[in-house]
């Protein structure tokens, strides 16, 4: 039986990808201690390796795909194939960001005067070459964890780190003073399971799959019955990513109307909706909308 070999990120991101694969369709158990999680389909093999290394494992072939951060496929320098950008993280589905900081009362304010400064971080490699593209001589020590209390605790000049909304930086008592990068997860395959058409399709269904899990987010879909007096003033304030789906109803003058909206306008639009003659008005949740 052919078989892909799939790895999943361990971390803050193994419970947001185990969520969005079980809405995208398939099952994963992990198990405590155990670094090869059961998953609900024979076609699939699973390992769980920290985001770092994955991208490294993928290249090796060691994995045939794996899902990482655009910031560490950009660190270890890795020649994988980009099979799609998945954006969503711990927090929410939007990139996360690369970020210098520095002491709230440090008179560092800009790049240049980091010149002959300290700087911790995990991100090494991608620091290092952006300094020197800049012409700034630094001194770049990598960090094992912990890295805002390097700043508070007169270990480092300055720190790279990644955030989604600067809480962890600002409860530091930190100052952002650049944005050095954007990065989201992506899928990522091996060159050689690439060129396995078995393989290449198994890892594009994947991907098209949990895109249009991610596509979902916040989507909902509406249906309502109108009349068909009232149906030019619905079908006005009524979006839809193309046009709404609309049927006439059994022996009645009357049109039963779908469409797909997002989540937050639905509490304006439903009112609207009633007051120009939607009745039996019914929301209900999307899994995936596939493109």
């Amino acid at each position: 039986m052919n078989q892909l070999k799939l790895g999943l990120p361990k971390g803050s991101l193994e419970k947001a990808t185990i969520a969005l694969f079980e809405k995208a369709g398939w099952r994963i158990k992990p198990a405590a201690r155990n670094y090869f999680p059961k998953i609900d389909d024979d076609e699939l093999d699973c390992s769980i390796c920290r985001p770092q290394e994955m991208s490294r494992y993928v290249e090796s072939g060691m994995l045939d795909a794996g899902i990482t951060g655009k910031d560490w496929t950009m660190e270890n320098r890795s020649d994988t194939v980009l099979v799609c950008d998945l954006v969503y993280s711990k927090v929410s589905n939007r990139p996360t960001r690369w970020v210098i900081a520095v002491a709230g009362d440090s008179n560092i304010t800009c790049l240049e005067d980091l010149e002959g400064k300290k700087i911790s971080t995990e991100l090494v490699g991608v620091t290092k070459r952006f300094f020197e593209e800049k012409n700034i001589n630094v001194t770049i020590e990598f960090s094992w964890g912990a890295t805002e209390a390097k700043v508070v605790s007169g270990l480092a000049d300055a720190i790279v780190e990644v955030t989604e909304t600067e809480s962890t930086i600002r409860a530091h008592g930190l100052r952002v003073i650049y944005e050095l990068m954007e990065s989201n997860t992506q899928f990522i395959a091996n060159k050689d399971a690439w060129a396995d058409p078995w393989k290449r399709e198994k890892i594009e269904n994947i991907a098209l799959m949990l895109q249009g899990s991610l596509n979902a987010d916040r989507i909902v879909g509406l249906k309502m019955n109108v009349a068909s007096e009232h149906m030019e003033a619905l079908v006005e304030i009524l979006p839809s990513l193309n046009a709404p789906t609309v049927a006439s109803l059994y022996n009645k003058d009357w049109y039963s109307v779908e469409t797909v909206v997002s989540e937050e306008v639905v509490r304006e639009l439903v009112p609207k909706l009633k007051k120009v003659g939607a009745e039996g008005i019914i929301e209900y949740a999307l899994n995936k909308i596939i493109s």
